[in-house]
């Protein structure tokens, strides 16, 4: 049996990805929302601050892209501390 090279494999035979979407809301402070992607994700403090930003001013941040059961896992996450998370399919 022939070995498949990753690197050549079409787009849309390998496992779709999934965006998670941190949303833009009237509830959580700004420093929490860094706090928190710096939790769960582990990010530096300038990463989370730069995601937060973009949430604040515009209304939403792509935050990561990942399998289906990687970007469920993080929505939860993300959910746990009342964070508005949503997941999409990627484009």
């Amino acid at each position: 049996m022939p070995e498949v090279d990753e690197e050549s494999e079409t787009r849309s035979t390998r496992e779709p990805e999934f965006q998670v979407i941190v949303w833009d809301d009237p509830v959580n402070l700004m420093p929490y929302v860094t706090h928190v992607f710096q939790q769960v994700f582990g990010w530096s403090r300038d990463k989370a601050q730069r995601h937060m930003l973009e949430v604040h001013e515009q209304g939403r941040s792509v935050v990561v892209r990942e399998s289906f059961e990687k970007a469920e896992f993080y929505v939860h996450a993300l959910q746990k501390y009342s964070l508005t998370a949503t997941l999409e399919l990627a484009s």
